[in-house]
């Protein structure tokens, strides 16, 4: 696909998804399904404009999508304005922790016994699908900072935790991957020790990071009016100082960013006290931005929503490149996905696995019976489990993650279509039966 037509392929994608959004809200459709459907058009099966090769260009793929997860991460992060010591949040750990811990062991148990496969690409397929997706659930996530539903605010957290968690899991697969191919190497768990420090160091060092850099340009701006720059820069900024630490620290890079988005909106929340951030910011006119960015009372609310609503932009233009890409990789790999292999795995992991593991995680739980059923049916698979899968690419034997690419791309497709056709009316009837 040349340059040329890609500008005009993703411009007209744009607009369009621009023009039509708000109609979108009020059918059963998803715009991943609209992005998924013109995908599938340019690739092979279609126009032939896109024609991505996963395996020599994983690398490029894997760090395109590794940049949406940042962003979509450190935007949940901040949509979650709950005090971290709160109740509420033993939900999103619940299914963060437990249900992806369960998932990754009942699918590669799935894996091994009725798909066939051996223990490496069995593990690292468990590992792709456990996450759930924080890029295309925005429309069962949190509709503003400070909604608590339970629901919402549990689908939320978990897709904020389960992608960063998701890492070992892959590493092991990726270990015992090579040990396969490779018997007469030994097979290295040094990583299985670092898993904890993982998480810990992420979660700390990506929270200081954010409450760090919060407080620095909110003393500049409200003491010496200084710091008044455009919030995307800080948003960019925070997002990319959060990996680099991370990465240095040997942690987990997903989990560090997303603890700095929740970092900057418990900074916002203590500076507004009972106010809503809306309610913080008031009403602002155009010539008095620079007041308002230095207002001792509203300067820390001002730069979260400014900041969110960037990163929520900037998502949703990931989202598109994504999906494309999606869309026409299953147009190239669509005779291998109508198996019976691919087939069982989707039912499995949707009508099996997920409920189970839900279930399980949230025994004696707040939750009630509808909001159990409703988190069994919304774990939804997309970039997140693409990014594994590039992940993979990388660094498995061609042997163990090559026969993955048909599975990992079907549930991704099954996961878009089936849960962007039911978000809308599921959704609709719980606001009603609320």
């Amino acid at each position: 696909m040349t340059e040329t037509m890609w500008f005009l392929v993703v411009g007209g994608v744009l607009i369009f998804m621009g023009l039509a959004s708000s109609t979108f809200k009020h059918l059963p459709i998803s715009t991943a399904m609209c992005y998924l459907a013109i995908g599938f058009a340019l690739g092979p099966l279609g126009a032939g404009l896109l024609t991505p090769d996963l395996a020599a260009d994983a690398t490029i793929l894997r760090r395109i999508t590794e940049v949406a997860m940042l962003v979509s991460l450190f935007a949940i992060g901040l949509r979650l304005r709950v005090p971290p010591t709160d109740r509420i949040w033993l939900l999103p750990v619940r299914l963060g922790i437990v249900a992806m811990v369960l998932t990754v062991v009942a699918l590669t148990l799935f894996a091994v016994h009725v798909l066939g496969l051996n223990w490496g690409p069995a593990l690292l397929l468990a590992a792709m699908l456990a996450p759930t997706d924080p890029v295309l659930a925005h429309d069962v996530q949190v509709e503003s900072p400070g909604d608590v539903d339970l629901l919402r605010f549990s689908l939320t957290g978990e897709g904020g935790l389960n992608d960063g968690i998701a890492l070992p899991f892959a590493l092991l697969g990726l270990a015992v991957c090579n040990y396969e191919a490779s018997p007469g190497e030994a097979l290295s768990w040094t990583f299985a020790g670092f898993a904890l420090w993982g998480v810990a160091g992420a979660l700390a060092s990506g929270w200081l990071l954010g409450e760090l850099s919060v407080r620095l340009v909110a003393f500049l701006r409200t003491r010496h009016g200084q710091a008044l720059g455009p919030e995307g820069f800080y948003a960019l900024g925070l997002i990319a100082l959060s990996y680099g630490v991370a990465e240095l620290l040997h942690t987990y890079a997903f989990l560090a960013v997303f603890a700095a988005g929740l970092a900057m909106r418990r900074v916002e929340q203590k500076a507004s006290g009972d106010k809503s951030p809306r309610e913080a910011v008031g009403t602002i006119d155009s010539a008095d931005v620079g007041a308002t960015a230095s207002d001792p009372e509203r300067a820390h609310a001002f730069m979260a929503e400014r900041v969110l609503g960037f990163t929520i932009e900037l998502e949703r233009i990931a989202e598109v490149a994504i999906m494309l890409v999606v869309g026409a990789t299953l147009a190239g790999v669509w005779r291998q996905f109508m198996n019976w292999q691919a087939a069982a795995l989707v039912v499995a992991l949707f009508a099996i696995v997920r409920p189970a593991a839900v279930e399980a995680s949230l025994i004696g739980s707040l939750a009630t019976a509808s909001q159990r059923r409703l988190m069994s049916w919304f774990g939804i698979r997309g970039v997140g489990s693409f990014y594994y899968l590039m992940y993979a690419l990388e660094h498995a034997p061609k042997s163990a993650a090559a026969p993955l690419v048909p599975l990992v791309i079907g549930v991704i497709t099954a996961s878009v279509i089936v849960h962007g056709i039911t978000s809308t009316p599921l959704m609709k009837w719980y606001q009603r039966g609320r």
